[in-house]
């Protein structure tokens, strides 16, 4: 077992790994940690706890100290020249008249890079900008193109659930949604329905799909020949999902007939062929979707290339 504490460098943000070096701290307290990036500030989200060391990715980085007043004071005095540095990138971006939109500063914890924010329809030649940027600050520059995801998470916001966005609240990171996730689900593909205050298809279709695929797995498809006790075969009409339930279609000598059966009760005799076409949507409607699709894994390309 290894002992550790959780730490997040921004609220909301993924939670890492490290070793406390024999020190109790408490959740919400604040250490200096050091990263691949050099020192940084952060928030104890998770306090001292023992965790097998198996599940620990790679070695464990000790904290270098717990935050003391000092440090805090030079947090805020960061933050307050990310006000500053923010307006005069601004002022530089139109000066060079670069069709980007800024959208944040960072200041490392030790001063070591500032690092910009920003969105943009698509690659922007920025090396002008940079140098620039270096010349007024005085230290190493570094401009990141975001995507509109990233954009919203920032800005903050409610979902069409009526919650805050999850990007804002509990997601420490983007994965790729896709079309075929929603039809999983049984949502209705309506572009308006399924996108986010971002724009494009909602995280959400993505951190519940693991739990639609391990139940789909155990259920036949539309189209399948399936046995029951009583009934015989029938030919499966519809599929609720998470409640594992499946409504069959039979023939009798008076026409057909339709019954709603557990999973359990019944035998699958032959399964559908899956079918990676999507019906009964509007084509203007499934030409949005696959557009979304489309702008969703370009930015997920572009994160990769930069």
């Amino acid at each position: 077992m290894k002992e550790i504490i959780g730490v997040r460098f921004k609220r909301p943000g993924k939670i890492y790994f490290f070793d406390p070096k024999n020190n109790k701290i408490e959740n919400g307290q604040f250490v200096i940690v050091e990263t691949a990036m050099g020192e940084e500030y952060a928030e104890v989200v998770i306090p001292n706890r023992e965790i097998a060391e198996e599940k620990l990715e790679n070695p464990l980085k000790p904290i270098i100290r717990v935050a003391t007043y000092k440090d805090k004071k030079h947090h805020e005095e960061n933050k307050q020249k990310e006000k500053e540095a923010f307006k005069i990138c601004e002022e530089q971006i139109k000066k060079h008249k670069l069709d980007m939109n800024l959208t944040d500063v960072e200041y490392k914890f030790d001063n070591s890079k500032l690092l910009f924010y920003f969105t943009a329809e698509g690659r922007i030649d920025f090396r002008d900008l940079v140098k620039d940027l270096a010349a007024i600050f005085k230290t190493r520059i570094e401009l990141r193109q975001i995507g509109v995801r990233d954009e919203v998470k920032r800005i903050g916001g409610n979902g069409i659930c009526g919650r805050e966005l999850c990007c804002c609240s509990f997601l420490g990171n983007f994965e790729t949604v896709s079309i075929k996730m929603a039809k999983e689900q049984n949502i209705s593909l309506n572009p308006s329905k399924i996108s986010g205050n971002c724009g494009r298809l909602m995280c959400c279709l993505k951190y519940e799909e693991e739990a639609y695929l391990e139940k789909l797995s155990r259920l036949p498809k539309v189209g399948a020949i399936v046995k029951a006790t009583e009934d015989g075969e029938g030919v499966v009409d519809s599929v609720e999902t998470l409640k594992e339930k499946v409504r069959v279609k039979f023939k009798d000598k008076e026409g057909f007939y339709y019954k709603k059966f557990d999973m359990a009760d019944l035998k699958i005799i032959k399964d559908a062929v899956e079918k990676d076409e999507i019906s009964g949507v509007d084509k203007e409607e499934l030409k949005e979707l696959k557009k979304l699709e489309k702008l969703e894994q370009q930015e997920a390309q572009n994160k990769e290339e930069i």
